[in-house]
């Protein structure tokens, strides 16, 4: 499928297991990412994310969000959202 890049990691905590992304393009609640660095290839749907620990539906460019992950990412790994 294709992708498209969104974001980078810039941050990673261990409990809960959140990943910070910087946004530089949209992302909603419901859309599939695919997170990828050296060691991380990581393809997931959201099921939420929140802004200063507040739940949104959708954020912006610009953005920085937090989103539960199943597994470790790393800061700089590359976000990608899955298109149809």
């Amino acid at each position: 499928m294709p992708e498209e890049e969104v974001g980078k990691v810039g941050d990673f905590f261990a409990h809960p297991v959140v990943a910070g992304i910087e946004l530089t393009k949209a992302l909603k609640v419901g859309d599939t990412i695919h997170i990828k660095g050296h060691t991380t290839d990581l393809e997931l749907t959201i099921g939420s994310m929140q802004i200063d620990n507040v739940n949104v539906n959708e954020a912006k460019a610009g953005d920085s969000i937090g989103i539960k992950v199943g597994d470790r990412v790393r800061h700089g790994d590359t976000v990608y959202k899955v298109t149809d």
